[in-house]
């Protein structure tokens, strides 16, 4: 059974239609390519799924629930974290610092536990240190777990925020341009990090403008323009694809 799955999802804002009947599923085992033209919906797309955006019809599901009304902390919960095009980390807290907030997602000690620091609370405490170290350590930052994350350079803080989201023990995880601003040997190293992460059993849902990380990545790519999909299909189809080169990779490609 798909992981995720998009039923004729329409997103309507007042008179601008962002998204109209997107269709599309996210198998296990697979890392799926959402591209396509600035604006085209691919945002949108990643804030329905994490329960930013209603829909206006259509269905958005996950493991079979219904994602539309679930309030974004409960979708994380069910397994689906996200990274964001723009990184949005706790500069002056340390990289495990910012690893170890994800992880609150999974505590069950509550307010009390963290006042009175009952043991259950202090040993749920360190569990989630030792999730956050081993994050770290995945996205080879294991060495940075002190250093404060505005002191790291900008390819690293992408890597940072990826720990971060694994580190709250998702199923499925959204990568919002992941490899922008990234020079060609961080992209390659990226690349890596990408499919260790699915041999981790971590499905990938990834919106992507390099187009080498996409075709060297995905199995499969669904493409968005003007909020519709207007292809679907392998790397090898999609590069081929006649209204696909046309309002997006051009005629170079």
């Amino acid at each position: 059974m798909a992981h995720l799955v998009f039923e004729d999802v329409s997103v309507r804002f007042g008179g601008l239609q962002a998204l109209m009947e997107v269709s599309f599923e996210l198998l296990p085992g697979e890392i799926l390519g959402l591209i396509g033209p600035n604006g085209a919906g691919k945002t949108t797309v990643f804030n329905v799924i994490t329960g930013v955006y209603p829909v206006t019809s259509g269905r958005a599901s996950y493991g079979g629930k219904p994602l539309a009304g679930t309030p974004p902390h409960r979708i994380l919960r069910m397994g689906l974290a996200r990274t964001f095009q723009n990184i949005r980390l706790f500069s002056n807290m340390t990289a495990l610092e910012n690893v170890m907030i994800a992880q609150h997602c999974r505590t069950s000690s509550g307010v009390a536990g963290a006042v009175l620091r009952l043991g259950s609370q202090k040993a749920e405490e360190g569990r989630i240190r030792d999730k956050a170290r081993w994050a770290l350590d995945f996205m080879s930052l294991g060495e940075l777990a002190d250093e404060q994350a505005k002191n790291l350079p900008y390819g690293l803080q992408r890597r940072l925020e990826i720990a971060r989201a694994l580190a709250s023990e998702p199923r499925t995880i959204l990568l919002d341009e992941p490899a922008a601003g990234l020079n060609p040997t961080e992209s390659a190293a990226l690349m890596q990090d990408i499919t260790r992460i699915l041999e981790h059993g971590v499905n990938v849902l990834m919106v992507e403008h390099d187009m080498k990380v996409v075709m060297g990545l995905c199995s499969r790519i669904v493409v968005l323009e003007h909020g519709e999909k207007i292809a679907e299909g392998t790397p090898a189809q999609i590069r081929t694809d006649q209204r696909v080169i046309e309002a997006y990779l051009g005629t170079a490609h």
